[in-house]
């Protein structure tokens, strides 16, 4: 799509993204990324799944997002990559400035008066703090439901049926998921609260939100951008309010041609990529 015909927006926040692992919907989110003209885009932690890496999974339409991100630096859009726990060992690199791109554990920012504090949210997850190979092994467990999705989900396409989500489907009839949600945006909604902040935006838990939370101290506008792997939704800031984005409803992104069409992706291994590598160094340039 020419780049005047795209739609101009002020903020977008992207979350949980997960490159790198089977569940990431990669072309959906390239097909998004193709209609908006952002003049500040935040990227809200989990972009890039560095916990699942081991599995040497890097389908051509996951560098095509970072393809997409870099090519934005060009076009004057300020870039923001707030790490998350996927991507903590970005971390080291927080304060990190090149251009209009950096990296930062948490972000605040005056919207027409009003403060938004953004971070990505795993802060608040005691098992980030205490037992990581525990979380670890839940997004191992999380990834392979998300491939048994797959599976499923082309069955009932055989049989005429519409697509489900079994970890969504899991997640909103556990208690204890929905008390974990409803503890995470209230602990949330708190600390922005006594911190005086109008808006607090996170990622982390793959639930979308807008809703404002009210306490004895005060009220915030809670956000939450979503994910890239069930939802497939974003935020987006204009004229003084926030929405959420969600692709599923978005016609005219869908019109967008998805990369190499139906051509059938090639993953490739560690091993091909250096070959490629030595391949390209031992060319003779013609020029």
């Amino acid at each position: 799509m020419k780049k005047e015909l795209r739609r101009d927006v002020e903020v977008v926040v992207i979350s949980d993204v997960h490159l790198g692992t089977y569940g990431c919907q990669a072309e959906e989110l390239l097909q998004y990324l193709k209609t908006i003209n952002p003049k500040k885009l935040v990227l809200n932690g989990d972009i890039i799944d560095m916990w699942q890496f081991s599995k040497r999974y890097w389908p051509s339409s996951h560098m095509q997002i970072i393809k997409y991100i870099t090519s934005v630096l060009s076009h004057k859009t300020e870039v923001v990559y707030i790490t998350g726990n996927h991507d903590e060992m970005l971390r080291r690199f927080v304060g990190f400035k090149l251009g209009s791109f950096r990296i930062e554990n948490k972000l605040v920012l005056k919207l027409n008066g009003k403060k938004a504090w953004f971070f990505h949210g795993d802060v608040f997850d005691v098992t980030m703090q205490y037992s990581k190979w525990l979380a670890k092994l839940g997004a191992v467990g999380y990834d392979s439901l998300i491939i048994l999705n797959t599976f499923v989900n082309f069955c009932l396409r055989s049989m005429g049926r519409g697509k489900i989500s079994l970890s969504k489907r899991i997640k909103d009839s556990v208690k204890t998921a929905v008390k974990f949600i409803d503890d995470f945006e209230t602990t949330a909604a708190d600390i922005a609260i006594d911190n005086k902040y109008d808006y607090v935006i996170c990622g982390h838990i793959h639930q979308p939100q807008h809703r404002e939370i009210s306490t004895s101290n005060g009220k915030v506008t809670y956000l939450n951008s979503g994910d890239w792997v069930e939802n497939m939704t974003a935020l987006e800031y204009n004229d003084g309010q926030w929405s959420i984005y969600d692709f599923r409803t978005d016609e005219l992104a869908k019109q967008i041609k998805k990369s190499n069409g139906k051509v059938k992706e090639k993953y490739r291994s560690n091993n091909d990529l250096f070959q490629d590598m030595v391949t390209e160094f031992l060319t003779v340039s013609k020029k």
